[in-house]
């Protein structure tokens, strides 16, 4: 690690005994954790909130619901610009956090007072009598929401990276943590929506919307003023500039030097790169990929940063009964989430210290074949979802939700390897100054991947319709749909869209070397 990239929180050299490491992380896990007991069961139940205390339609609750996860994406993508370019990234999550406070804070209000929220109606008995939020009162319904969305995407945008800062990937010891606070991460998601989905569900269902909004305010509040505590202990890794300047900057000289051969000119840029020191934006190894930007580390004499540049490149209908207790449907996700959470803590504490011991790499695989076994297991989980719904409607009682059991442990099993894999290749192959910004792809990578599940189910429902005859999701229930030939559909599309990422994944080069020292393991005394 080179020391002058990262400064302590008021800007001097870091001591790596003082400042960083586990410790450091510790902060960084309460903030996960207690920002989604609030986020979690909020996104899951907020088409109930809409629909049953706002009295949206159907549609627009579902719509206005997908536009706030995409909104929160977007805002993630804001909050990595500024952090990579402008501040450090536990400054701007102290500065944007507390929006999430706010909004979260105004929803509590509206929820509470009569006068900014429609009058209770049965929503089921008395649809075309409902008084649905309009004017001022919906003005702050999005005000709310899009405050709040502001503050989590800015949240989920530096919280990975700052963690990931506060180890030295080439320090054979702190790899090994480094790989481990991407699990624990992960860890604290899945522990935070499983609290949340307990604590905070029930407080919607049975003391009031008001009150569980107003609870998780204070708990983002809390969970900011840890982040603020754990200031004297962050690496803080100096801002850049802006890395969409860098990014122009290479296409606009590779452009200029369309016509120049590319030969010793490059091999100087080089090895003037490597004396000033370019390091510190965090260089990456010359590959064969995209060789035509080489052009743009031609010096034909120029000075300024427009004319060359260094080599360095910028990049339901079940049983939910459990004896005498009902289960809310939004709760039925605590089962995944379990899930995830028992595998998480086995994988990191005997699994890839196992296959550490025998690949040499710190993760105990590559990124990229963890990315493929959760890929393989989502499928798996589509395959077995088919055939449990399809017994399901052919059952002459009412099956019980365990029948789920079987796909919800193999999603977790892909939350497990993709979910932390992914994450933990886009924060560990960007450059340097763009790791932020490589942690906020990820986040609108989902963002993206649920506008397409939306894009096919309407393609399916559109190919399936004929005459008077509905589409398969199209049924007034589950019962007279066909949701296990839509599982099929997304197996099949799933499957084809593993092998172009097994063909894309083989020819991909990695730009950080992800083995390391065989020294005798430590991780286990210093993991949390």
């Amino acid at each position: 690690m080179a020391l002058g990239v990262f400064v302590n929180w008021r800007g001097n050299t870091i001591n790596k005994e003082v400042h960083g490491g586990v410790r450091a992380a510790w902060f960084l896990y309460v903030l996960t954790v207690v920002t989604n007991v609030v986020i979690v069961p909020n996104l899951l139940n907020m088409v109930t909130y809409l629909h049953g205390t706002m009295h949206m339609g159907v549609s627009g609750s579902v719509t206005t619901a997908a536009n706030f996860f995409g909104a929160t994406s977007g805002f993630a993508m804001i909050g990595a610009f500024l952090s990579d370019s402008y501040i450090t990234r536990a400054r701007t999550m102290l500065l944007i956090g507390p929006f999430m406070f706010l909004g979260y804070g105004l929803l509590a209000l509206q929820a509470y007072l009569p006068s900014l929220h429609p009058p209770p109606c049965n929503t089921e008995a008395e649809l075309n009598n409902c008084k649905q939020v309009h004017g001022k009162n919906a003005a702050l319904l999005y005000v709310g929401l899009y405050l709040s969305a502001v503050g989590d995407g800015c949240i989920r945008a530096c919280l990975p990276s700052l963690g990931a800062d506060q180890f030295d990937h080439e320090d054979p010891k702190e790899s090994h943590q480094q790989s481990s606070f991407f699990n624990w991460y992960t860890f604290g998601i899945s522990f935070g929506g499983f609290v949340g989905l307990i604590l905070i569900v029930w407080l919607q269902d049975y003391k009031g919307w008001d009150v569980a909004l107003g609870l998780c305010a204070v708990i983002v509040l809390l969970g900011l003023l840890v982040v603020a505590a754990g200031l004297p202990f962050y690496r803080n890794q100096v801002p850049q500039g802006s890395p969409l300047t860098r990014i122009l900057q290479v296409l606009v000289v590779a452009f200029r030097n369309r016509k120049t051969e590319v030969g010793e000119g490059l091999e100087e840029a080089h090895e003037m790169s490597i004396e000033v020191g370019t390091g510190y934006i965090g260089s990456l190894s010359q590959t064969n990929s995209l060789k035509f930007l080489d052009k743009a580390c031609i010096n034909r004499g120029k000075k300024g940063d427009w004319s060359v540049c260094s080599v360095t490149k910028q990049g339901g209908l079940t049983n939910t009964r459990l004896g005498k207790i009902h289960v809310s449907p939004a709760t039925l996700f605590v089962i995944p989430i379990t899930f995830q959470m028992v595998m998480l803590a086995i994988y990191d504490q005997f699994i890839v210290p196992f296959l550490r011991r025998r690949t040499g790499y710190s993760g105990g695989i590559t990124h990229l074949q963890r990315i493929g076994i959760g890929f393989a297991s989502m499928i798996l989980a589509c395959v077995i979802a088919a055939v449990v719904e399809k017994k399901r409607k052919e059952s002459a009682v009412q099956m019980s939700l365990f029948w789920l059991a079987p796909q919800f442990f193999l999603l977790g099993v892909s939350d497990v390897t993709s979910f932390t894999g992914l994450l933990e290749f886009f924060n560990s192959e960007a450059p340097r100054g763009m790791k932020s910004i490589g942690t906020a792809l990820f986040w609108c990578d989902l963002g993206l991947a649920s506008l397409m599940a939306s894009f096919l189910v309407d393609a399916v429902n559109g190919a399936t319709r004929h005459g008077h005859r509905v589409g398969w999701l199209e049924g007034t229930s589950l019962n007279t749909s066909h949701l296990d030939w839509f599982y099929w559909v997304v197996a099949v599309v799933g499957l084809l869209g593993f092998f172009n990422y097994l063909y894309w994944a083989n020819k991909y080069v990695y730009q950080n070397n992800q083995r390391v020292a065989n020294v005798a393991p430590t991780v286990d005394q210093d993991s949390p």
